[in-house]
């Protein structure tokens, strides 16, 4: 979709729709991974809608120049505040016009803040993402200022460009749009979802390599299940992420307190 006016009909048919605009250096690379399996077959459906937006569009002289040399030297080159700015600028304009909806502005970053479970979750409850993709060093600063950006981080490395980080954002956000996963009971058990890693999954055959399904997952007892499986989680998580194990312990003793308080 491009940057002109959108029709009155179709700015309807989009204005429940969750909108992801990605500003790039490389649109040629969306939808990527996003055009295929359950993301892929929600964007063909509608159920969500993605745009890229060409920053070299916006570049200024004969050679679209993007990026310059880093003041104060230093390898490598910084994308420039007058480029990025343009084309933040109209990408805000033109979804706020056109699409009457303003999209909170995610540049994709090492710097930024750890990604979230919660923060996906609450972007998918939202209108939709604006999300910035930088390049070489990175961006200039005083852009960044200007616009203010929410900065977020998938991890601690560092990847060419934020179109992969882009890319892992929005598919953790549209597999929680309604409609995208069949059976939206299964989001319910996931990692995260409970403060804690996800418990041990089998299926058939019973017995596979001289290793069998655990016996409780046999049993038929609903209850034992969940028990095993809640003790299987908690268990996985203080071992591999005392981190996130701590922030349990912390929620649980604050929900007892409420609750002997109540």
């Amino acid at each position: 979709m491009g940057r002109s006016e959108l029709t009155g009909e179709l700015k309807d048919e989009l204005s429940g729709v969750w909108k992801a605009k990605v500003l790039t250096l490389f649109p040629e690379m969306f939808p990527g991974p996003m055009g295929a399996s359950l993301a892929g077959q929600a964007l063909e459906n509608g159920l969500w809608s993605l745009e890229t937006v060409d920053i070299r569009a916006f570049a200024r002289d004969k050679h679209r120049t993007v990026d310059d040399t880093p003041t104060g030297g230093g390898a490598g080159m910084v994308m420039r505040p007058d480029v990025v700015d343009a084309a933040i600028t109209a990408a805000r304009e033109n979804t706020e016009k056109d699409q009457g909806v303003k999209l909170p502005l995610i540049y994709l970053t090492p710097k930024g803040k750890p990604l979230t479970q919660g923060r996906v979750r609450t972007l998918a409850e939202g209108p939709g993402a604006l999300l910035l993709c930088g390049r070489y060093e990175g961006i200039d600063q005083r852009v960044l200022d200007k616009h203010q950006p929410e900065e977020i981080s998938i991890g601690d490395f560092v990847l060419s460009g934020g179109e992969i980080a882009a890319m892992v954002l929005l598919d953790a956000a549209v597999r929680l749009l309604p409609g995208v996963i069949g059976s939206e009971a299964s989001l319910e058990e996931e990692s995260f979802e409970a403060g804690l890693l996800e418990y041990p999954q089998f299926t058939r055959p019973r017995d596979w390599d001289g290793k069998e399904v655990p016996e409780v997952l046999l049993s038929g007892h609903h209850e034992n299940i969940r028990a095993w499986r809640r003790a299987q989680a908690e268990q996985i998580t203080r071992q591999r992420r005392p981190d996130l194990w701590q922030d349990f312990e912390k929620s649980q003793s604050q929900a007892d307190r409420k609750r002997i308080e109540s």
